[in-house]
């Protein structure tokens, strides 16, 4: 039986891919850390304070370069790498203003790939189910991209998004990768359980594959914010069922600003960025999410965990519009009110409470220092709220003075990451728009809310709810 040369050399190729993707990201990342590692050395030598800061700042920039070669290079599950990584508030600001370009920015796929997966999935030909289709895409991300379409016979434009192939096994290599290097990192520099995150990120972007879910994430989430509030503070895109399969999702199109544009749209209307007006629309963004998010997470338990600013879009009005639902949790109960009680915790400094919320929660620590309780507290504030503690700009966990330095983490619950996750992007978004404001002082009532519809607060102990607390029993116990 004559061999098939061109099919041996496609399985040859599709075998060895996991393995060379594997080689490039152990010796990139090597890389990146002996780097640091070897410069942290040299800089201690140095007791110039600002000559430090000038070589800590050219160490960063080299760093960032090389941090935005590996993830755009790589492309898959280091586009998501980016977008944790280019945080204002986490990041060195020479890593933001080079990671911040590759939101929505990974290779898309060829056009006549993206006409055989719509034709397979759909059963139809593109012709056949679009009055118009646009081949070139509005956004191409990690697992999909999107084309702006109008569908027979529609009066709206709609979005369809569509599965890169073959991108699930290469997401799982490089998940499996990360998990690995999260164990080498915990063990040396930073005392905190990134191996149990890493496990729940694979276990949520196993999911990101399923666009059925998707759907009914979107579906779930968008009737939910309608029941609770008389106007919904996000707009979420409708999905049009007929046109849902696992690869792909057909939804209503939404005509807005990307968030991160947000400042050249200012300017461009003739505002000043930071004058009054900008200001009070900044505000006006922040807080609309901030209250999505609150009612999502304690008062639902379902909620959307990906706020990047590739997924937020400013409407008319200073309206927000959140997309892309492959990433949502359905936190447990005895989580969820977990959680309400250390955003409690949080909201009053209470060092205690903080404390025993982390019991609660099954967050274990050890303590590395005297004043434990403090740094618990600060730990808990740089963990879970979007206020950076007092004289902290950019959290920095390799440093001596880092709060995972003084309390480590042993064990963290997988299911809190995506919690832990959605508080850094939100906090991420504030510190970009230069708001520094508290999540947890904005959710206490709604965390008081939820904590007494448990049976677990009485109503005279709400104290955001003292001027409000008749409103309240009317609503909620029909007085």
């Amino acid at each position: 039986m004559p061999i098939d040369f061109k099919e041996f050399q496609e399985k040859l190729s599709t075998g060895f891919r996991p393995w060379h993707r594997s080689f490039q990201f152990w010796v990139r990342a090597a890389d990146i850390y002996t780097g640091y590692k070897v410069f942290q050395v040299r800089v201690n030598l140095v007791k110039d304070v600002e000559k430090a800061e000038a070589m800590w700042e050219r160490q960063h920039e080299y760093a960032a370069e090389k941090v935005y070669s590996m993830c755009s290079d790589m492309g898959g599950f280091f586009l998501k790498i980016a977008q944790v990584l280019g945080k204002p508030d986490l990041a060195p600001a020479a890593w933001v203003r080079r990671l911040v370009t590759l939101y929505d920015q990974a290779p898309a796929t060829p056009s006549n790939m993206v006409q055989l997966v719509l034709e397979k999935e759909l059963g139809k030909s593109v012709d056949e189910m679009f009055e118009r289709f646009e081949w070139d895409p509005i956004g191409s991300a990690s697992i999909a991209q999107v084309h702006r379409a109008r569908l027979k016979g529609g009066k709206n434009d709609v979005v369809v998004k569509v599965q890169h192939p073959g991108v699930q096994d290469l997401m799982m290599t490089d998940l499996r990768n990360l998990k690995a290097f999260a164990l080498c990192i915990q063990k040396t520099d930073v005392k905190f359980d990134f191996f149990s995150v890493c496990k729940e990120m694979e276990k949520q972007i196993g999911y990101e594959f399923d666009f059925t879910r998707e759907a009914d994430a979107m579906d779930r989430i968008r009737t939910f914010l309608h029941a609770v509030n008389r106007k919904s503070p996000v707009k979420v895109p409708r999905v049009i069922r007929s046109a849902v399969t696992r690869r792909v999702l057909v939804m209503e199109y939404m005509d807005g600003v990307p968030i991160l544009n947000l400042g050249d749209e200012i300017m461009k209307r003739g505002i000043n960025p930071d004058g009054k007006m900008a200001a009070a629309a900044k505000q006006n963004i922040l807080k609309s999410l901030t209250l999505a998010y609150g009612q999502m997470i304690l008062k639902s338990g379902f909620f959307h965990a990906d706020p990047h600013p590739g997924n937020i879009l400013i409407c008319k009005g200073s309206e927000v519009a959140l997309l892309d639902y492959g990433q949502v949790k359905d936190l447990p109960n005895a989580l969820r009110l977990g959680y309400a009680n250390l955003v409690l915790a949080i909201a009053d400094h209470d060092h205690t409470k903080a404390s025993e919320g982390f019991r609660e929660l099954g967050i274990d620590t050890l303590s590395l220092c005297s004043n434990e309780r403090a740094e618990l507290f600060k730990l808990a504030q740089v963990m879970f709220d979007t206020k950076l503690p007092d004289g902290v700009k950019v959290l920095q966990p390799f440093s001596d003075d880092s709060s995972i330095k003084k309390v480590a983490v042993r064990g963290f619950p997988e299911e809190l990451f995506s919690v832990l996750r959605t508080v850094q992007l939100l906090r991420g978004l504030s510190v970009g728009l230069g708001i520094n404001y508290s999540c947890s002082e904005q959710w206490r009532p709604i965390a008081e809310e939820a904590l007494y519809l448990a049976g677990r607060l009485k109503v005279e102990d709400m104290k955001s709810m003292e001027r409000h607390k008749r409103g309240f029993l009317r609503r909620i116990l029909g007085w």
